[in-house]
């Protein structure tokens, strides 16, 4: 049994296809930035589920996921061609 489990709320944009907003809280969109909703478009309750580490998620680590919820309160999914490359260890030009 995972030792850590976190509840997590999925939303869809309806204005990105396969863009997603996982929240640590059900409707708790305050701690989301209000400029990142207003590019969210009104969100669409998708799924609950109970997150854990040794859960499968299709495009997502939940580990990464999970740190995101519990330090920002959220955690964005973006679409496949639109990804952020992961720029850790990069030094700023």
């Amino acid at each position: 049994m995972p030792s850590e489990i976190l509840p997590c709320w999925i939303y869809k944009s309806p204005r990105q296809s396969e863009m997603y907003l996982y929240l640590a809280s059900e409707d708790g969109f305050d701690a989301v930035p209000s400029e990142l909703l207003a590019l969210f478009g009104t969100p669409k309750l998708v799924i609950e589920i109970s997150l854990h580490a040794g859960r499968k998620l299709a495009r997502e680590d939940p580990r990464r996921v999970m740190g995101n919820l519990r330090e920002h309160g959220f955690h964005l999914q973006m679409p496949p061609s639109q990804a952020i490359p992961n720029t850790a260890g990069l030094e700023p030009v």
